[in-house]
């Protein structure tokens, strides 16, 4: 009987982790991880507890073995790391391992294990692919954020002139007036507000609706439109990479090859 080859041992590893089952239980794990971070933070039982502790041991080992399976599915084992999302799972798990629960960095060790929940990100392609979208929308959305908060200071600025002798808790000051401004922005009892500047200025609605039309419909809608653009624009590269790895040409290649083949054909006819 022959003994197993390295390259045996890394095709199956290779299978495991592509494993839909596989990828199935990870998810399932994660989930009851998340769980038991909840369970934590409510007065248990001695034994309850102590159950709950060789739980997370237990679940910490799984998330061990699961990046070693995934590492040792990697052809190249140096490109492992030149993920991002490798990079942190991989953190996770090895600061999880360390035994600090009863020493000053417990605290940490409890913030570890809520992050362990975002391993749901690096699971979950479709997870991941919406938060890239918004990773590369930031520098659109930088933008309109600061023409939001121009609008936001210039509108805090005439209310705090106007309306702090009205109600000194809501426009005592800029910085409170804003916080006042994005209590309006998202209709959280607005009309209370309004209507208690309204019997000293009766014109006041004015300066409201014209805050909400700027600051809850059109900005919010930019940026929406500037998050769904983007998360489009990420699909089609998703698309061209995996029609790339099967050897099928992208839709831009087919039309390269198209208008070719129609200057050709252009050609023989002009020849003719």
């Amino acid at each position: 009987m022959s003994a197993t080859t390295p390259q045996q041992w890394h095709d199956r590893f290779d299978r495991l982790r592509s494993n839909k089952a596989f990828e199935l239980l990870v998810i399932t794990i994660i989930i009851i991880s998340a769980l038991v971070i909840g369970v934590k933070t409510y007065e248990l039982p001695l034994v309850t507890g102590r159950i709950i502790v060789f739980l997370d041991w237990g679940i910490t080992f799984f998330f061990l073995s699961e990046i070693t399976v995934r590492f040792l599915g990697e052809k190249e084992k140096k490109r492992f790391f030149h993920s991002g999302w490798n990079i942190f799972d991989t953190l996770i798990v090895v600061v999880s391992l360390i035994p600090i629960e009863d020493s000053d960095l417990a605290l940490i060790g409890r913030l570890v294990r809520i992050f362990r929940v975002l391993r749901m990100v690096s699971i979950i392609p479709e997870l991941r692919t919406l938060l890239n979208s918004l990773l590369a929308a930031l520098p659109q959305l930088g933008y309109v954020m600061l023409m939001m908060f121009i609008i936001f200071y210039i509108y805090a600025a005439v209310g705090s002139t106007f309306f702090a002798g009205i109600n000194e808790e809501l426009w005592g000051d800029i910085a409170i007036s804003m916080l006042t401004l994005f209590r309006v922005m998202t209709f959280e009892d607005w009309t209370d507000v309004m209507y208690q500047t309204m019997a000293v200025y009766p014109l006041s609605w004015t300066f409201y609706l014209s805050f909400i039309f700027l600051s809850a419909f059109a900005f919010l809608n930019m940026i929406i439109g500037i998050v769904v653009n983007v998360l489009e624009e990420e699909h089609q590269r998703q698309a061209k990479e995996e029609a790339r790895a099967a050897g099928e040409p992208t839709l831009g290649e087919l039309q390269d090859e198209i208008r070719g083949l129609s200057a050709l054909l252009q050609k023989h006819v002009g020849a003719g």
